[in-house]
Protein backbone atom coordinates (compact mmCIF):
# COMPACT_ATOMS: atom_id res chain seq x y z
CA UNK A 1 0.00 0.00 0.00
CA UNK A 2 1.39 3.46 -1.07
CA UNK A 3 2.51 5.53 1.74
CA UNK A 4 0.28 8.51 3.04
CA UNK A 5 2.07 11.58 0.96
CA UNK A 6 2.38 13.25 4.55
CA UNK A 7 4.67 10.60 5.47
CA UNK A 8 6.82 10.92 2.62
CA UNK A 9 7.04 14.80 3.61
CA UNK A 10 8.18 13.88 6.55
CA UNK A 11 10.82 11.54 4.92
CA UNK A 12 12.27 14.03 2.43
CA UNK A 13 12.12 16.49 5.39
CA UNK A 14 14.52 14.30 7.79
CA UNK A 15 11.84 13.42 10.37
CA UNK A 16 10.31 9.79 9.04
CA UNK A 17 10.81 8.72 12.30
CA UNK A 18 7.49 10.48 13.60
CA UNK A 19 6.55 7.47 11.44
CA UNK A 20 8.76 4.72 12.99
CA UNK A 21 5.89 3.05 14.68
CA UNK A 22 3.08 3.42 12.87
CA UNK A 23 2.09 0.28 11.52
CA UNK A 24 1.94 -0.80 15.08
CA UNK A 25 -0.98 1.98 15.70
CA UNK A 26 -4.92 0.86 15.40
CA UNK A 27 -6.73 3.00 12.17
CA UNK A 28 -7.86 5.39 14.70
CA UNK A 29 -4.55 6.38 16.39
CA UNK A 30 -2.89 6.50 12.85
CA UNK A 31 -5.11 9.09 11.82
CA UNK A 32 -4.70 10.97 15.02
CA UNK A 33 -1.12 11.01 14.14
CA UNK A 34 -1.73 12.40 10.59
CA UNK A 35 -3.72 14.85 11.92
CA UNK A 36 -1.50 16.18 14.50
CA UNK A 37 1.30 15.79 12.09
CA UNK A 38 -0.53 17.83 9.68
CA UNK A 39 -0.17 20.71 11.80
CA UNK A 40 3.19 21.02 11.71
CA UNK A 41 5.31 23.26 9.28
CA UNK A 42 8.15 21.21 8.21
CA UNK A 43 9.83 24.09 6.41
CA UNK A 44 9.57 26.07 9.63
CA UNK A 45 11.35 23.22 12.16
CA UNK A 46 14.05 22.92 9.64
CA UNK A 47 14.68 27.00 9.81
CA UNK A 48 14.26 27.31 13.44
CA UNK A 49 16.62 24.38 13.86
CA UNK A 50 18.87 26.29 11.77
CA UNK A 51 18.67 29.68 13.25
CA UNK A 52 18.09 28.73 16.96
CA UNK A 53 19.55 25.51 17.75
CA UNK A 54 22.79 24.93 15.35
CA UNK A 55 26.26 25.40 16.32
CA UNK A 56 27.00 28.83 16.45
CA UNK A 57 23.28 30.02 15.86
CA UNK A 58 23.25 33.34 17.58
CA UNK A 59 21.02 33.71 20.46
CA UNK A 60 22.15 35.98 22.72
CA UNK A 61 19.57 39.83 22.74
CA UNK A 62 21.94 42.32 21.70
CA UNK A 63 21.28 45.02 23.75
CA UNK A 64 23.34 48.12 21.88
CA UNK A 65 21.30 51.74 22.04
CA UNK A 66 18.82 50.41 24.72
CA UNK A 67 17.38 53.14 26.35
CA UNK A 68 13.61 53.55 28.06
CA UNK A 69 10.70 53.79 26.24
CA UNK A 70 8.10 56.92 26.22
CA UNK A 71 4.86 56.59 27.53
CA UNK A 72 2.08 59.06 28.25
CA UNK A 73 1.55 59.86 31.46
CA UNK A 74 -1.59 59.63 33.72
CA UNK A 75 -3.22 63.02 34.29
CA UNK A 76 -1.99 62.42 38.20
CA UNK A 77 1.17 62.07 37.66
CA UNK A 78 1.99 65.33 35.28
CA UNK A 79 0.24 63.93 31.81
CA UNK A 80 -1.61 65.99 29.93
CA UNK A 81 -5.07 66.87 31.13
CA UNK A 82 -6.48 67.88 27.85
CA UNK A 83 -4.84 64.40 25.82
CA UNK A 84 -6.88 62.36 28.10
CA UNK A 85 -9.87 64.23 28.11
CA UNK A 86 -9.72 63.85 23.87
CA UNK A 87 -8.85 60.46 24.29
CA UNK A 88 -11.85 59.11 26.18
CA UNK A 89 -13.96 60.88 24.06
CA UNK A 90 -12.60 59.51 20.80
CA UNK A 91 -12.65 55.68 22.60
CA UNK A 92 -16.34 56.43 23.73
CA UNK A 93 -16.82 57.23 20.06
CA UNK A 94 -15.25 54.28 18.83
CA UNK A 95 -16.90 51.85 21.02
CA UNK A 96 -20.61 53.80 20.22
CA UNK A 97 -19.70 52.98 16.75
CA UNK A 98 -19.15 49.03 16.96
CA UNK A 99 -15.71 49.22 16.04
CA UNK A 100 -14.10 47.45 19.26
CA UNK A 101 -14.09 43.64 20.21
CA UNK A 102 -12.88 42.32 23.49
CA UNK A 103 -9.88 39.61 22.93
CA UNK A 104 -8.85 37.29 25.64
CA UNK A 105 -5.89 34.95 25.54
CA UNK A 106 -7.26 31.24 27.71
CA UNK A 107 -5.30 28.83 26.83
CA UNK A 108 -3.71 27.79 29.99
CA UNK A 109 -4.85 25.29 32.60
CA UNK A 110 -4.82 25.84 36.48
CA UNK A 111 -1.97 23.75 37.04
CA UNK A 112 -0.16 26.06 39.17
CA UNK A 113 -3.28 26.80 41.44
CA UNK A 114 -3.77 23.72 42.38
CA UNK A 115 -6.86 23.67 40.34
CA UNK A 116 -8.16 21.14 37.58
CA UNK A 117 -9.75 22.90 34.51
CA UNK A 118 -9.14 25.92 32.48
CA UNK A 119 -8.01 28.38 34.22
CA UNK A 120 -10.77 30.72 33.11
CA UNK A 121 -13.06 28.89 35.30
CA UNK A 122 -11.26 29.34 38.45
CA UNK A 123 -13.75 31.34 41.14
CA UNK A 124 -11.90 34.72 42.08
CA UNK A 125 -14.54 36.81 43.63
CA UNK A 126 -14.47 37.84 47.41
CA UNK A 127 -18.10 36.63 48.15
CA UNK A 128 -20.08 35.22 45.03
CA UNK A 129 -16.99 33.24 43.84
CA UNK A 130 -17.52 34.66 40.17
CA UNK A 131 -14.95 32.99 37.58
CA UNK A 132 -12.44 34.80 35.66
CA UNK A 133 -14.82 34.20 32.82
CA UNK A 134 -17.50 35.24 34.38
CA UNK A 135 -15.75 38.25 35.22
CA UNK A 136 -14.98 39.00 31.94
CA UNK A 137 -18.46 38.78 30.57
CA UNK A 138 -20.09 41.05 33.06
CA UNK A 139 -17.65 43.82 32.28
CA UNK A 140 -18.24 43.23 28.51
CA UNK A 141 -21.83 42.81 28.80
CA UNK A 142 -22.13 46.40 31.01
CA UNK A 143 -20.17 47.80 28.43
CA UNK A 144 -22.01 46.82 25.78
CA UNK A 145 -24.97 48.46 27.27
CA UNK A 146 -23.27 51.43 28.37
CA UNK A 147 -22.30 52.43 24.98
CA UNK A 148 -25.52 51.23 22.82
CA UNK A 149 -23.08 48.43 21.34
CA UNK A 150 -23.20 44.85 22.28
CA UNK A 151 -19.25 43.31 22.13
CA UNK A 152 -17.87 40.61 20.34
CA UNK A 153 -15.55 38.47 22.62
CA UNK A 154 -13.09 36.60 20.78
CA UNK A 155 -11.70 33.40 23.36
CA UNK A 156 -8.59 31.47 22.26
CA UNK A 157 -8.54 28.16 24.33
CA UNK A 158 -6.18 25.47 23.84
CA UNK A 159 -5.82 21.66 22.69
CA UNK A 160 -5.99 20.87 26.33
CA UNK A 161 -8.91 23.26 27.55
CA UNK A 162 -11.62 23.94 24.18
CA UNK A 163 -13.81 21.08 24.78
CA UNK A 164 -14.28 22.26 28.67
CA UNK A 165 -14.10 25.70 28.37
CA UNK A 166 -17.20 25.97 25.47
CA UNK A 167 -18.56 23.05 28.17
CA UNK A 168 -18.31 25.64 31.19
CA UNK A 169 -20.36 28.38 28.73
CA UNK A 170 -22.98 26.64 27.60
CA UNK A 171 -23.50 25.32 31.05
CA UNK A 172 -23.49 28.92 32.19
CA UNK A 173 -25.71 30.17 29.53
CA UNK A 174 -23.12 32.67 28.02
CA UNK A 175 -23.21 34.52 31.38
CA UNK A 176 -25.98 36.43 29.62
CA UNK A 177 -24.31 37.42 26.34
CA UNK A 178 -25.39 36.66 23.09
CA UNK A 179 -23.88 32.94 22.27
CA UNK A 180 -23.63 34.82 18.76
CA UNK A 181 -21.01 37.17 19.59
CA UNK A 182 -18.99 34.99 21.72
CA UNK A 183 -16.42 33.24 19.34
CA UNK A 184 -14.03 30.12 20.30
CA UNK A 185 -10.56 29.24 18.58
CA UNK A 186 -7.95 26.83 19.69
CA UNK A 187 -4.45 28.31 19.58
CA UNK A 188 -1.92 26.86 17.30
CA UNK A 189 0.96 24.36 18.44
CA UNK A 190 4.74 23.85 17.70
CA UNK A 191 6.32 20.53 17.97
CA UNK A 192 8.88 19.75 20.89
CA UNK A 193 12.13 18.66 18.78
CA UNK A 194 15.73 17.60 20.58
CA UNK A 195 18.60 19.11 20.44
CA UNK A 196 19.41 17.92 16.96
CA UNK A 197 15.85 19.70 15.95
CA UNK A 198 14.71 15.99 15.90
CA UNK A 199 10.79 16.17 16.58
CA UNK A 200 10.01 14.33 19.50
CA UNK A 201 7.45 11.44 20.22
CA UNK A 202 5.39 11.86 23.24
CA UNK A 203 4.13 8.23 22.66
CA UNK A 204 4.44 5.62 19.80
CA UNK A 205 1.55 7.49 18.59
CA UNK A 206 1.38 11.05 19.82
CA UNK A 207 3.74 13.63 19.13
CA UNK A 208 5.29 15.90 22.27
CA UNK A 209 3.08 19.51 21.35
CA UNK A 210 2.73 22.35 22.59
CA UNK A 211 1.22 25.60 22.48
CA UNK A 212 3.21 28.23 20.32
CA UNK A 213 3.03 31.19 22.75
CA UNK A 214 0.49 33.90 23.28
CA UNK A 215 2.02 35.54 20.52
CA UNK A 216 0.77 32.56 18.25
CA UNK A 217 -2.66 34.45 18.97
CA UNK A 218 -2.13 36.52 15.91
CA UNK A 219 -1.98 33.86 13.29
CA UNK A 220 -4.55 31.80 15.36
CA UNK A 221 -6.78 34.67 14.92
CA UNK A 222 -6.41 34.71 11.08
CA UNK A 223 -6.25 31.23 10.47
CA UNK A 224 -9.47 30.58 12.62
CA UNK A 225 -11.43 33.12 10.26
CA UNK A 226 -11.97 35.58 13.14
CA UNK A 227 -10.09 37.98 11.69
CA UNK A 228 -12.70 37.88 8.49
CA UNK A 229 -15.85 37.82 10.43
CA UNK A 230 -14.52 41.35 12.71
CA UNK A 231 -14.02 43.02 8.78
CA UNK A 232 -17.83 41.73 7.91
CA UNK A 233 -19.05 43.48 11.61
CA UNK A 234 -17.24 46.25 11.12
CA UNK A 235 -14.75 45.86 13.64
CA UNK A 236 -11.00 46.95 13.18
CA UNK A 237 -9.64 47.47 17.06
CA UNK A 238 -9.20 44.76 19.13
CA UNK A 239 -8.57 45.13 23.08
CA UNK A 240 -6.40 41.96 23.72
CA UNK A 241 -5.87 41.15 27.88
CA UNK A 242 -5.05 37.56 29.23
CA UNK A 243 -7.37 35.36 31.06
CA UNK A 244 -5.70 35.21 35.09
CA UNK A 245 -5.87 38.93 35.78
CA UNK A 246 -9.71 39.75 36.91
CA UNK A 247 -9.00 43.55 37.46
CA UNK A 248 -7.84 44.48 33.80
CA UNK A 249 -10.16 47.02 31.97
CA UNK A 250 -10.77 45.18 28.73
CA UNK A 251 -12.85 48.13 27.74
CA UNK A 252 -11.23 51.22 28.64
CA UNK A 253 -12.31 54.19 26.66
CA UNK A 254 -9.22 56.00 27.40
CA UNK A 255 -6.97 53.39 26.24
CA UNK A 256 -8.87 52.57 23.16
CA UNK A 257 -8.94 56.98 22.13
CA UNK A 258 -5.34 57.20 22.63
CA UNK A 259 -4.87 54.17 19.41
CA UNK A 260 -7.53 56.01 17.58
CA UNK A 261 -6.23 59.32 17.75
CA UNK A 262 -2.14 58.87 17.47
CA UNK A 263 -3.30 56.24 14.36
CA UNK A 264 -1.40 53.36 15.91
CA UNK A 265 -1.07 49.70 14.65
CA UNK A 266 -0.26 48.43 18.27
CA UNK A 267 -0.74 50.29 21.65
CA UNK A 268 -0.04 48.66 25.26
CA UNK A 269 -0.62 49.75 28.69
CA UNK A 270 2.65 49.91 31.75
CA UNK A 271 2.69 50.66 35.05
CA UNK A 272 5.48 51.83 37.34
CA UNK A 273 7.39 48.50 38.30
CA UNK A 274 6.81 48.06 41.95
CA UNK A 275 10.90 47.14 42.57
CA UNK A 276 13.56 46.93 40.34
CA UNK A 277 13.23 42.70 40.03
CA UNK A 278 9.95 42.73 39.64
CA UNK A 279 9.23 40.06 36.93
CA UNK A 280 7.74 42.28 33.92
CA UNK A 281 8.40 42.87 30.90
CA UNK A 282 10.65 46.11 30.10
CA UNK A 283 9.36 48.79 27.28
CA UNK A 284 12.50 50.04 25.67
CA UNK A 285 13.34 51.78 22.48
CA UNK A 286 16.15 50.40 20.35
CA UNK A 287 17.21 51.23 16.56
CA UNK A 288 14.08 54.01 16.61
CA UNK A 289 11.64 51.17 17.11
CA UNK A 290 9.82 50.15 20.40
CA UNK A 291 10.29 46.86 22.04
CA UNK A 292 9.93 45.03 25.19
CA UNK A 293 13.04 43.10 26.86
CA UNK A 294 11.67 39.97 29.27
CA UNK A 295 12.64 40.92 33.07
CA UNK A 296 14.75 37.80 32.50
CA UNK A 297 17.14 39.07 29.44
CA UNK A 298 17.63 42.63 30.69
CA UNK A 299 20.63 42.81 32.96
CA UNK A 300 20.20 43.21 37.05
CA UNK A 301 22.61 46.61 36.16
CA UNK A 302 19.84 47.91 33.85
CA UNK A 303 16.89 46.73 35.85
CA UNK A 304 18.45 48.45 38.85
CA UNK A 305 19.87 51.72 37.20
CA UNK A 306 18.83 54.97 38.49
CA UNK A 307 17.46 57.52 36.48
CA UNK A 308 19.93 60.41 37.06
CA UNK A 309 17.44 63.51 36.61
CA UNK A 310 14.30 62.28 37.95
CA UNK A 311 15.36 59.58 40.35
CA UNK A 312 13.64 56.25 41.04
CA UNK A 313 14.41 53.65 38.13
CA UNK A 314 15.40 54.53 34.78
CA UNK A 315 14.03 51.37 33.60
CA UNK A 316 10.21 51.70 35.16
CA UNK A 317 7.87 50.79 32.52
CA UNK A 318 6.55 47.53 33.34
CA UNK A 319 4.98 45.46 30.56
CA UNK A 320 1.22 43.98 32.31
CA UNK A 321 0.10 42.12 28.64
CA UNK A 322 -2.43 44.68 28.01
CA UNK A 323 -2.85 45.30 24.63
CA UNK A 324 -5.00 47.23 21.51
CA UNK A 325 -4.54 45.85 18.33
CA UNK A 326 -5.45 47.35 14.68
CA UNK A 327 -7.28 44.39 12.89
CA UNK A 328 -5.53 44.91 9.73
CA UNK A 329 -2.05 44.99 11.54
CA UNK A 330 -3.01 41.49 12.98
CA UNK A 331 -3.59 40.21 9.22
CA UNK A 332 -0.14 41.64 7.94
CA UNK A 333 1.30 40.29 10.73
CA UNK A 334 0.06 36.86 10.21
CA UNK A 335 0.58 36.44 7.06
CA UNK A 336 4.21 37.36 7.22
CA UNK A 337 6.41 37.53 4.74
CA UNK A 338 10.52 39.20 4.42
CA UNK A 339 11.19 41.02 7.60
CA UNK A 340 7.88 40.61 8.92
CA UNK A 341 7.20 38.15 11.35
CA UNK A 342 6.75 36.93 15.11
CA UNK A 343 10.46 35.64 16.12
CA UNK A 344 10.17 32.12 18.04
CA UNK A 345 12.29 32.02 21.47
CA UNK A 346 13.83 28.72 22.19
CA UNK A 347 13.53 26.83 25.44
CA UNK A 348 15.15 24.01 26.82
CA UNK A 349 12.89 21.57 28.82
CA UNK A 350 12.88 18.29 30.42
CA UNK A 351 10.40 16.32 27.86
CA UNK A 352 8.95 12.98 28.26
CA UNK A 353 9.63 11.02 24.94
CA UNK A 354 10.58 7.54 23.70
CA UNK A 355 13.50 6.39 22.46
CA UNK A 356 14.15 4.87 18.99
CA UNK A 357 12.75 1.00 20.46
CA UNK A 358 10.03 2.63 21.62
CA UNK A 359 10.95 2.92 25.59
CA UNK A 360 9.50 5.68 27.64
CA UNK A 361 11.89 8.37 28.53
CA UNK A 362 12.02 10.69 31.91
CA UNK A 363 14.83 13.14 31.18
CA UNK A 364 16.53 14.56 34.36
CA UNK A 365 18.03 17.63 32.46
CA UNK A 366 16.66 19.43 29.18
CA UNK A 367 16.86 16.44 26.36
CA UNK A 368 14.81 19.06 23.97
CA UNK A 369 13.37 22.69 22.80
CA UNK A 370 9.84 23.89 22.86
CA UNK A 371 9.53 27.17 20.17
CA UNK A 372 7.21 30.26 21.41
CA UNK A 373 6.15 32.99 20.42
CA UNK A 374 5.29 36.35 22.70
CA UNK A 375 2.62 38.86 21.33
CA UNK A 376 4.83 41.91 22.39
CA UNK A 377 7.60 41.14 19.95
CA UNK A 378 4.80 42.63 17.48
CA UNK A 379 5.56 46.03 18.98
CA UNK A 380 8.69 46.38 16.56
CA UNK A 381 6.63 46.27 13.35
CA UNK A 382 3.45 48.55 14.84
CA UNK A 383 3.58 51.71 13.06
CA UNK A 384 2.93 54.65 15.52
CA UNK A 385 2.66 52.63 18.79
CA UNK A 386 1.46 54.09 21.85
CA UNK A 387 2.38 53.17 25.55
CA UNK A 388 -0.10 54.55 28.19
CA UNK A 389 0.21 54.35 32.15
CA UNK A 390 -2.43 53.06 34.34
CA UNK A 391 -2.75 52.40 37.88
CA UNK A 392 -1.87 49.11 39.01
CA UNK A 393 -4.95 49.23 41.24
CA UNK A 394 -7.33 49.97 38.53
CA UNK A 395 -5.70 47.27 36.23
CA UNK A 396 -3.48 44.33 36.87
CA UNK A 397 -3.85 41.82 39.97
CA UNK A 398 -2.99 38.47 38.16
CA UNK A 399 -3.76 35.12 39.66
CA UNK A 400 -0.73 32.85 38.69
CA UNK A 401 -0.03 31.54 42.08
CA UNK A 402 -1.28 29.22 44.67
CA UNK A 403 0.33 30.78 47.86
CA UNK A 404 2.18 34.16 47.88
CA UNK A 405 2.56 37.04 45.19
CA UNK A 406 -0.29 36.89 42.31
CA UNK A 407 -2.09 34.44 44.30
CA UNK A 408 -6.24 34.61 44.97
CA UNK A 409 -5.45 36.16 48.57
CA UNK A 410 -3.75 38.98 47.00
CA UNK A 411 -6.15 39.07 44.14
CA UNK A 412 -9.01 38.87 46.32
CA UNK A 413 -7.64 41.74 48.35
CA UNK A 414 -7.10 43.94 45.67
CA UNK A 415 -10.28 43.75 44.07
CA UNK A 416 -11.77 44.45 48.03
CA UNK A 417 -9.46 47.52 47.82
CA UNK A 418 -10.95 48.97 44.43
CA UNK A 419 -14.61 48.21 45.60
CA UNK A 420 -13.36 50.40 48.54
CA UNK A 421 -11.77 53.20 46.71
CA UNK A 422 -15.24 53.16 44.30
CA UNK A 423 -17.45 53.61 47.36
CA UNK A 424 -15.23 56.51 48.74
CA UNK A 425 -15.32 58.23 45.97
CA UNK A 426 -18.99 58.04 45.92
CA UNK A 427 -19.12 59.45 49.78
CA UNK A 428 -19.51 56.05 51.48
CA UNK A 429 -17.62 55.77 54.49
CA UNK A 430 -15.63 52.38 55.10
CA UNK A 431 -13.07 51.22 57.37
CA UNK A 432 -9.43 50.34 55.83
CA UNK A 433 -5.91 49.64 57.06
CA UNK A 434 -2.96 51.44 56.02
CA UNK A 435 -3.30 49.65 52.69
CA UNK A 436 -6.86 50.51 52.10
CA UNK A 437 -8.35 46.48 52.55
CA UNK A 438 -11.38 46.81 54.33
CA UNK A 439 -12.05 44.46 57.64
CA UNK A 440 -14.79 42.49 55.54
CA UNK A 441 -15.69 41.52 52.22
CA UNK A 442 -17.60 43.22 49.90
CA UNK A 443 -18.23 43.09 46.24
CA UNK A 444 -19.71 44.74 42.95
CA UNK A 445 -20.80 43.21 40.23
CA UNK A 446 -19.56 44.48 37.39
CA UNK A 447 -23.37 44.87 36.11
CA UNK A 448 -23.69 47.44 38.46
CA UNK A 449 -20.05 48.94 37.87
CA UNK A 450 -17.23 47.55 35.96
CA UNK A 451 -14.86 50.67 36.08
CA UNK A 452 -14.69 53.81 38.19
CA UNK A 453 -16.78 55.76 35.86
CA UNK A 454 -19.99 53.48 35.41
CA UNK A 455 -19.46 52.85 39.37
CA UNK A 456 -19.96 56.49 40.24
CA UNK A 457 -23.04 57.09 37.45
CA UNK A 458 -24.31 53.60 39.20
CA UNK A 459 -23.68 54.91 42.94
CA UNK A 460 -25.85 58.05 42.48
CA UNK A 461 -28.37 56.50 40.94
CA UNK A 462 -29.09 54.16 44.37
CA UNK A 463 -31.30 55.50 46.44
CA UNK A 464 -31.81 54.80 49.60
CA UNK A 465 -27.48 54.18 49.68
CA UNK A 466 -27.41 50.73 51.14
CA UNK A 467 -25.39 50.00 54.45
CA UNK A 468 -21.57 49.06 53.99
CA UNK A 469 -21.15 46.35 56.11
CA UNK A 470 -19.70 42.75 55.74
CA UNK A 471 -21.19 40.64 52.99
CA UNK A 472 -22.52 43.76 51.21
CA UNK A 473 -23.11 42.68 46.94
CA UNK A 474 -24.31 45.58 44.84
CA UNK A 475 -25.66 44.36 42.00
CA UNK A 476 -28.31 45.80 39.07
Amino acid sequence: MAKPPLIEAFERAGQGHVFAFFEQLTPADQQQLLSDAAEIDLGEIAHLTQTLLAKGAVTGLNLDGLAPAPYELRPEKGGDVKAWGAAKTAGEVALRAGRVAAFTVAGGQGTRLGYDGPKGTFPVTPIKQKTLFQVFAEKIRAAGARYGKPLHWFIMTSNANHAATEAFFIEHAFFGLEKARVHFFRQGRMPAVDLDGKILLETKGTLAMSPDGHGGSLRALDRSGALDLMDKEGIDILSYFQVDNPLVRGIDPAFIGWHVLRGSEMSSKMVAKAYAGEKVGHFCTQNGQAVVIEYSDLPKSYQEEIDPVMGGLRYLAGSIAIHVFDTKFIRRMAKGGAGVALPFHRADKKIPTIDAAGNVVKPDKPNGVKFEMFVFDALPFAKNPVIIETRREDDFSPVKNAEGLDSPVTCRDDQLRQFTRWLKAGGAVVPTDATGLPPFAVEVSPLFGYDEDSFADAWKRLSPKPEIKAGLYLAV
